[in-house]
């Protein structure tokens, strides 16, 4: 019997071991595919800087980058003060209620242990992994509002509203704060990142009002980018980006759900750019690039609320309407004579909105259609009127908008002193 005992007892043993081993080896490859997709997210801060300078003017090229370039800094740091703990406040389910905060800075505790996020990864993971989420809010506002925004006032709207607002407004789903509790759905952020960021757009671009010579006569005048073949490269960038932007989403290296999260997204991406084409060439008589460049982002962007809840016809059905949407809304926001150099606010709000609402029609499981709609309108009810309050005090005081001489000259000049674009000829 002692034997018997014995014999047992090891077995138990090395089934106990095999099983954290097994455990480990799945926390690491977790974390493993959580750090890469950090990184993809990160490459997207540069899709958002081609895209923006490419399309933007020449004179004005050293500016965008600028912008582009001191972004993430400050939607990094601001996250490590208050940003991280303001969003996931690690309080239990719905006691987040519509405000909570954990305190300032980081306190890993033993979150580098396979206990922490049920193995998927680790604190630091999860906080560097959110925290570039957070800084494409604000890369959203700097396309909208390029080629007259100051950069000081910029950085000021940018610390407030990556560092409070968009973590605020963010534990309201991903905190376990009351749109949650209400079974709202936002699976990467349609609207919790790609309509936070386009609420304020809007506000910037109706405070800033539109560049010189934008709007005369009643006509739309073209302002040349400075390099087409850039602003494509931009969009790849960003497309290559969002495979670690949803598929990262999924907060593990599931094989089965990350894949298809993938497949989901890249399809809309495709009907997306396909029918942003197909809507330009109705409306404007030609095959407008930049449209499908938008469309491919507009698809992108719709997708993102629900990727790992539709079906893949319905992903392809979502996509092709974003891409009908984004041309359409492009068109309406012209005839405001609201100045919109990327598109930001037609890819990242109006179809924002759309891939929030279309998780209440085509998402497979329980999905509100009305929950999802309560959603959209409280961000817009509190992200919008907080950007354009920031802007109109920013006007007030220091000033939002770069001198007349300056944005007729180009802001590389005058700004920062370099140009983007100089050739020289020795003598």
């Amino acid at each position: 019997m002692t034997i018997l005992t014995n014999v047992m007892s090891e077995m138990s043993t090395e089934v106990v071991a095999e099983a954290t081993e097994g455990a480990v080896a799945l926390f690491t490859a977790n974390n493993i595919w959580m750090m890469l997709a950090t990184a993809l997210v990160f490459i997207m801060h540069l899709g958002f800087a081609g895209v923006e300078a490419g399309f933007g003017q020449s004179k004005n090229t050293v500016n965008i980058l600028f912008k582009n370039t001191i972004t993430p800094i400050i939607g990094l740091l601001t996250y490590y003060i208050c940003g991280f703990n303001l969003m996931y406040p690690g309080f239990a389910e719905g006691d987040a209620g519509i405000f909570g905060f954990a305190g300032p800075f980081l306190d890993a505790g033993d979150g580098a242990s396979i206990d922490y996020a049920g193995g998927g990864y680790t604190y630091w993971t999860d906080f560097l992994f959110q925290g570039m989420f957070a800084a494409t809010a604000a890369t959203i506002v700097s396309g909208a509002i390029a080629e007259r925004v100051k950069v000081s006032a910029y950085m000021i709207f940018t610390v407030i509203y990556v560092g409070l607002v968009y973590p605020w407004l963010g534990s309201w789903k991903w905190g376990a704060g009351w749109l949650d509790m209400m079974g709202f759905y936002d699976f990467a952020g349609s609207t919790l990142v790609h309509s936070v960021g386009g609420w304020g757009a809007l506000a910037g671009i109706i405070i800033i009002g539109p560049r010189l010579g934008k709007y005369v006569d009643g006509k739309v005048i073209d302002k040349p980018g400075a390099s087409v073949p850039l602003a494509v490269i931009g969009v790849f960038l960003l497309w290559l980006g969002w495979f670690g932007f949803n598929g990262g989403s999924v907060l593990s290296a599931d094989p089965d759900l990350t894949s298809y999260v993938l497949v989901t997204t890249c399809l809309a991406a495709c009907t997306g750019g396909l029918f942003g084409f197909f809507t330009a060439k109705i409306v404007f008589k030609r095959m407008d690039l930049g449209m499908v460049l938008n469309g491919i982002l507009a698809g992108l962007v719709g997708i993102t609320a629900g990727a790992d809840v539709v079906s893949v016809p319905s992903a392809l059905i979502i996509g092709a309407v974003a891409g009908v949407l984004v041309v359409l809304s492009a068109i309406t926001l012209d005839k405001f004579k609201l100045d919109d150099v990327v598109g930001a606010v037609s890819v990242h709000l109006t179809c924002g909105i759309w891939g929030t609402l279309a998780v209440g029609i085509f998402g497979i499981g329980e999905f509100s259609f009305m929950t999802q709609l309560i959603g959209v309108l409280a961000y817009g009810a509190v992200a919008f009127p907080i950007a354009f309050i920031l802007f109109y005090i920013l006007k007030l005081t220091i000033g939002v908008r770069v001198s007349e001489q300056h944005e007729t000259e180009g802001l590389d000049s005058h700004e920062h002193g370099i140009r983007g674009y100089t050739i020289i000829y020795d003598e």
